[in-house]
């Protein structure tokens, strides 16, 4: 059974710092285009940062230089390790593997300011942990 767990989420303070995780099982995680995204109340869902199977990574431009994607294939664990939070950095946030090369393409496109088009992807999702940043 696939799972993608997250954690790590919490309420901080404007310039804080959180460590987010996610924990997968059920498939050969190494292998995967691994992606993190969040969503705001009443927004779409956006593309935080993403890493493939080589450790190639991108950053959505309103979070480069203060998070940081990494992962654990011993572990099988994904990271994403967030400094100078700001309150528009609060919202639930989500990891994904993706299942094919195209929707790891779309998941970069998406960061780089693509629409949110979850009928192109195939993948799998964590059920999501709370990002509060208060200022």
């Amino acid at each position: 059974q696939v799972q993608l767990v997250e954690s790590g989420g919490g309420s901080v303070q404007a310039g804080g710092s959180l460590r987010l995780s996610c924990a997968a099982s059920g498939f050969t995680y190494s292998t995967y285009c691994m992606a993190w995204f969040r969503q705001a109340p009443g927004k779409e869902r956006e593309g935080v940062a993403t890493i493939d199977s080589a450790g190639s990574t991108s950053y959505a431009d309103s979070v480069k230089g203060r998070f940081t994607i990494s992962k654990d294939n011993a572990k099988n664990t994904l990271f994403l390790q967030m400094n100078s939070l700001k309150p528009e950095d609060t919202g639930m946030y989500y990891c994904a593997a993706a299942l094919d090369t195209s929707t790891c393409l779309r998941f970069i496109q998406l960061i780089r300011g693509g629409a949110w088009s979850p009928q192109k992807y195939s993948a799998y999702w964590g059920q999501g942990t709370q990002v509060t940043v208060s200022s």
